[in-house]
This record gives structure tokens, sequence and C-alpha cells, in this order.
């Protein structure tokens, strides 16, 4: 199991964010994290990537015990992680390629060969083999947030945190976003996507959880399909997509 929360509880500033968590994912998984502005999404990714403590419980990613680990072994614990920001995030002195690059020297690959082909690779899956040289302004949000895709599987990671990662894109852009990272999720890469968009849970289906009321509760397959196909229809001219995709990513 990846993530592995019984009972705990996040706190920021003194005040509860989330209480009583109990959160299992394994490999694999598409998970929708929903909930309103402020109700405590972003803060449990915090914790699982060791931004933010964990005030209580028994709290294991990755098999790394989040209550107990030290400062110093995060850094090992995060290059397992691909995380995915609402806000880019992009080094804008310097173009698409040497973003990557950047990555890939931080996280200990020597040979310039090596950085390269992988550079290449993964700005092929996210459809950007052709923005190699593209400063960060010279692109698109929806490519922008595409090259932090790219930036953030880098590595090959276990897990990836998207928070919020269509936020900042028109309907059809967050859909090629959303489609990118299920189609990681369908090739065994556990993806916990944070989102107030419930129109891509009709398009793109996976476990839902929602943050209320200082709580995470798991909504029943019923629950969320009701409240995924209605926002899916108020969203019906914008979406690029006539059908929902199963579980096993066909139309």
């Amino acid at each position: 199991m990846l993530i592995d929360y019984n009972h705990v509880d996040i706190c920021r500033e003194g005040d509860t964010i989330l209480h009583d968590v109990c959160l299992h994912i394994d490999e694999g998984e598409f998970v929708y994290l929903t909930g309103v502005v402020g109700s405590g999404k972003s803060s449990l990714l915090k914790t699982i990537y060791g931004e933010l403590d964990i005030a209580a419980g028994q709290a294991t990613v990755l098999g790394t015990d989040m209550r107990r680990v030290r400062r110093s072994r995060l850094p090992a614990l995060r290059r397992q992680i691909g995380i995915v920001f609402q806000d880019f995030r992009l080094l804008t002195d310097r173009n698409v390629e040497r973003n990557l690059d950047f990555v890939l020297r931080a996280t200990g690959w020597r040979k310039a060969d090596k950085r390269k082909e992988r550079i290449s690779q993964v700005l092929r899956q996210v459809g950007l083999a052709d923005k190699l040289q593209c400063m960060p302004h010279q692109l698109s949000g929806g490519e922008q947030q595409r090259v932090c895709i790219a930036r953030a599987i880098l590595n090959s990671p276990r897990l990836i945190l998207a928070d919020e990662a269509t936020g900042n894109q028109d309907a059809a852009s967050g859909m090629h976003t959303a489609q990118i990272l299920y189609e990681l999720a369908q090739k065994g890469t556990a993806v916990v996507f944070a989102t107030h968009n419930n129109a891509l849970l009709h398009h793109l289906p996976g476990r839902a959880l929602r943050c209320h009321d200082h709580h995470i509760e798991e909504l029943p397959a019923a629950d969320y399909a009701a409240t995924a196909a209605a926002a899916a229809a108020d969203e019906c001219d914008d979406i690029p997509m006539a059908t929902p995709v199963t579980a096993n990513g066909q139309a």
C-alpha cells in the first residue's frame, strides 16, 4: 500500500483542518480528492510529501512513517513522488529542456546523454516533443501544465499528487491534463487528483473522496456518478469528449 493513514489529525497554526482521516491508496489507483476551497485538500497533500506535519494518528507513505521521519530523509521520499501544482512553478529564465534538466541534475542524473534521452521521452509522453526549446512564457497555460506533468514523471514516481492541476485552464486544456494523469494511473502509477471540477469524474472515473466538515468521506459510486453527470451536463459545450471513459480506459 502506497498511502496508509489511520485516524490521522491534520492541524495548521493550532487549528484542526482534518480529523480522524483514514486513507488507503494502492498502486495504479486514480483517486479524486474533492471539496470546496479551504476544506483541507491541499493540507492533506502536503502531509503526504512532508511539508505539513501530522498531529495525531498513524501515517505511512511509500513505507515511510510520516510521524517519525527525519527532515533529512524527506528528499529521498519526495524523489518517489511526482507533484503537479496549480501555479506551474516553472523556472522562467530557462527553456523547457533546461527546466527538466535542472530536476534531473538535482536528483542525481550525471550523464548528459541519459538526461537528454529522458527529457525527450517525457515530453513525447505529454505531447510536447516540439516544445523543447520554448521558454515558459511562449507556452499556453495548458502546455505549461503539461511541462509540469513531464517534470513530475521524470524519475518514474510511484505516486503523483496533483493539486488543482486544472484550476488555471479552460475546460478543453483541463480535460487534456486530466487525461494524461489518468493514463499514467492505467500504467500503474497511483494518482491523487485534488479538484473542484466534478465534471471530470464523469469522463474519467475513479475513486472519489470528499473533504467536508473537517473529515474525509468516500463517496458511494452512485452518489458521485450523479454529481459528476450533472456537472458534465453543465459543461457539455466546453469539454471535447462525447462519451465517458470506462475503468479499463475504453470509451
